[in-house]
């Protein structure tokens, strides 16, 4: 039930503008784990390198989609923390980010990311905190 309701989540609201543009793929959707990669290519900063901020955007993207589909239709999670530490640089091919749930509670969800490149070497690791929120009765 729960990888129908990233299904859903994805078929209703996508992914956003911005993970649209940098080419985001998520491949696995669900409040306990979401998976997705970024290109390299079109993310890098004057280097040639993947920009640092290319590798938020993903662990952000990844973990808030996990925390909106453990909130449920009736709340939605908004980030309110997150940080990253960048181990590796990426050059070429993609990064694949992994987000697990480390704490799925009634207000508040945490998740650690782990993204590593085309050669399974870990280039970032991040934490999202997610505040989660009853949606206003119209």
């Amino acid at each position: 039930m729960n990888e129908e309701l990233g299904r859903q989540f994805l078929e209703k609201r996508g992914m956003g503008a911005l993970a649209d543009t940098m080419g985001l793929e998520v491949t696995v959707a669900t409040a306990q784990l979401a998976k997705g990669s970024l290109p390299v290519a079109g993310n890098t900063q004057p280097l040639g390198l993947l920009h640092g901020g290319a590798n938020v955007v993903l662990a952000e993207s990844l973990g808030s989609l996990a925390a909106n589909i453990h909130a449920g239709p009736d709340r939605f999670a908004v980030g309110i923390e997150i940080n990253a530490t960048h181990l590796a640089s990426a050059t070429t091919g993609k990064v694949h980010g992994t987000a697990k749930a480390i704490k799925l509670g009634g207000t508040i969800a945490v998740y650690e990311i782990d993204i590593v490149n085309d050669e399974g070497e870990l280039t970032c690791v991040s934490r999202l905190v997610c505040a989660i929120r009853e949606r206003r009765k119209s």
